[in-house]
């Protein structure tokens, strides 16, 4: 069973939008479980300090190497084979390459930054992998967690109930995904394309791969670089 540990200052953050629709009742199945660690309960003094300022100076306030080392074992014990993650801005990128290998393992265990960030020592020595949603700064790393964990969990065994609905998605291949339609057959004097009412799977899928080609090459250049690159 996939398990996340969800270290927070927000732990009524979760589960979120994770306990609603496929997720939720996934979780309900014990498919997957989630956990929220609050991180206070880790700090020493009577007021539950777990920041203070910078080193060397400078606006805001840093998370103590101390204080999310011990929330970190706490969460992580010795022969917890999850990996160890560390939402934030200057991370790796997700790709959805990522997000199939995390949903193929035991689970994670998520610290959400907050504030100017998380001192490097503990990132070091708890081999923290750094991990990004986007080109943005959010007041904190929960909603960038709650991301990142509903990427995964749709990929669970079951969860999405057709196992290949998601074969032809967005970033599988190294491709966005082609456009869709549905009834009616005219919106606003707009049309299905003929294509997708003819009956020929043949001419169905191949006008679909070039769509999503097409779509690729005008919105995402780096992807499609990316892909001609693989295969060169």
């Amino acid at each position: 069973m996939f398990r996340a540990t969800v270290l927070t200052l927000y732990p009524e953050m979760f589960p979120g939008a994770l306990g609603l629709s496929l997720a939720g009742r996934a979780m309900e199945r014990g498919d997957w479980a989630l956990e929220s660690v609050q991180i206070r309960d880790f700090a020493t003094d009577k007021h539950r300090t777990v920041d203070d300022s910078p080193a060397g100076g400078g606006a805001g306030m840093v998370l103590r190497a101390d204080i999310i080392a011990k929330a970190v074992d706490h969460a992580s014990p010795e022969g917890d084979e999850r990996p160890r993650i560390l939402m934030s801005p200057r991370g790796k990128p997700l790709t959805q390459e990522r997000v199939r290998e995390l949903a193929a393992g035991p689970g994670a265990v998520i610290l959400c930054g907050r504030f100017e960030g998380v001192d490097q020592r503990v990132i070091d020595a708890r081999e923290l992998e750094e991990i990004s949603v986007g080109d943005f700064i959010l007041s904190g790393g929960e909603p960038a967690a709650l991301v990142l964990l509903d990427a995964v969990v749709r990929l669970l065994p079951g969860v999405m109930g057709n196992d290949v609905s998601g074969d032809e998605e967005s970033f599988e291949g190294g491709l966005l995904e082609h456009p869709h339609y549905t009834r009616p057959q005219e919106f606003e004097g707009r049309a299905i394309p003929e294509v997708l009412t003819s009956g020929n799977h043949g001419k169905i899928a191949k006008w679909r791969r070039a769509e999503a080609e097409k779509l690729t090459r005008e919105r995402r250049p780096d992807l499609w670089a990316a892909r001609a690159g693989k295969k060169g």
